[in-house]
C-alpha cells in the first residue's frame, strides 16, 4: 500500500477515531473516574516518553550532530508552549467541563457535574446555561475547545508523520510510527471526552457532539502527511522533523498529561503507572528493533 495512504488510514483511526471514542464514552457514561483517567493519562504519557527517547531522538542523532538535534527538540517544545499559551488564552474557561475537579493558579478548585449534563443533553436545544466564565454557554465553550484541540493537533501530526519517515530510512524498523500513532490515540480519548462533555449539557444531540469531536482531529492526518514529506526529502530534514516532532511531544507529556493526571488525583499507584508505560514502549521498540 501507498505509504501516504497508509499514514492517512492510521491517522484517521488513531486522531479522529481517538476523539470520536472519547466522545461516545462521555455520551454513554456521566465519567470515568479521576483516579481511572489519572493512571490512564501516566500511563500514555510514559509510552509517549519513551518513544521520544528511544526512538525519535535516537533516530534524530543518527542523521545529525547532538548540537542541531538538541537545539530543534527546543524550537519543538518552544513552538507547541506558545501555541497551546494561546489556546489557553482564547479557550482558558473549557478546562473545567471535562467532568473533573482543577485547581487553577489561585488554588481554588473547580469541577463541573455531568448529572445535570447528560440530563439536559437530551432535550435538543441549547439551555443557555453558562460556563466556568460566566460569558458562554456550554455548547459554544465546547466548540472553542474543539477548535483549540484542532489547532493542537496539527504539531501532534507533524511528529507522527517524521516519525513514519524516519523508520522509511534504511535501517530502521517500520512499525515505530504506527506506535506512535496508537499513542496519540490513546492521548486523544479523554480529549475527545472533554469537547463532547460540553457540547452535550449545552443541549447537543450526542452524534452532532461526537461528529465535533471527530473533525477535531482532522488537522492530525494533514500534519502527519506534511511531517512524512519533510522528513523523506533528505536526512537533514529528517532529523529536524524527528527532533522538532521530539519537542512537540515532550511539550505534551510535560505540559499537559502529566499536569493534568496531579491535577485529577494523586496516590502511589502514580508512578506505578507511569513506570509501566515507559517499560511498555521500550519493550514494543526494542522489540522491533530486535
Amino acid at each position: 500500500m501507498n505509504t501516504y495512504l497508509t499514514i492517512f488510514c492510521i491517522t484517521a483511526v488513531t486522531g479522529a477515531g481517538g476523539l470520536s471514542l472519547g466522545g461516545v464514552l462521555a455520551a454513554a457514561v456521566h465519567s470515568p473516574s479521576d483516579r481511572t483517567m489519572s493512571l490512564l493519562l501516566r500511563f500514555t504519557a510514559g509510552v509517549m516518553f519513551s518513544v521520544v527517547c528511544f526512538d525519535l531522538i535516537a533516530d534524530a542523532r543518527e542523521e545529525a550532530s547532538a548540537l542541531p538535534v538538541l537545539c530543534w527538540i527546543l524550537i519543538g517544545y518552544l513552538c507547541t508552549y506558545l501555541l497551546n499559551c494561546w489556546i489557553d488564552k482564547q479557550a482558558h474557561h473549557t478546562h473545567s467541563h471535562g467532568g473533573h475537579s482543577h485547581t487553577d493558579a489561585h488554588g481554588h478548585s473547580h469541577s463541573h457535574s455531568h448529572n445535570h449534563s447528560h440530563e439536559t443533553a437530551h432535550s435538543g436545544h441549547d439551555n443557555g446555561e453558562l460556563c466556568a466564565c460566566g460569558h458562554h454557554t456550554l455548547r459554544t465553550a465546547g466548540l472553542v475547545l474543539a477548535a483549540a484541540v484542532a489547532l493542537h493537533n496539527m504539531p501532534v501530526g507533524m511528529a507522527i508523520g517524521a516519525t513514519f519517515a524516519g523508520t522509511a530510512a534504511p535501517g530502521h524498523a517500520g512499525h515505530a510510527g504506527i506506535l506512535a500513532a496508537l499513542i496519540i490515540g490513546l492521548h486523544n480519548i479523554p480529549e475527545g471526552m472533554s469537547i463532547a462533555a460540553p457540547l452535550l449539557a449545552g443541549g447537543s444531540r450526542p452524534a452532532g457532539a461526537v461528529g465535533v469531536a471527530a473533525l477535531s482531529g482532522l488537522p492530525t492526518i494533514i500534519g502527519a502527511l506534511l511531517g512524512y514529506s519533510a522528513g523523506t526529502m533528505n536526512p537533514l530534514l529528517l532529523a529536524v522533523s524527528l527532533s522538532f516532532a521530539a519537542g512537540a511531544m515532550l511539550y505534551v507529556i510535560f505540559g499537559e498529561l502529566l499536569p493534568e493526571s496531579e491535577s485529577l488525583w494523586r496516590g502511589r499507584l502514580a508512578g506505578m503507572s507511569t513506570m509501566l508505560g515507559l517499560l511498555l514502549g521500550m519493550a514494543l521498540i526494542f522489540g522491533h528493533h530486535g
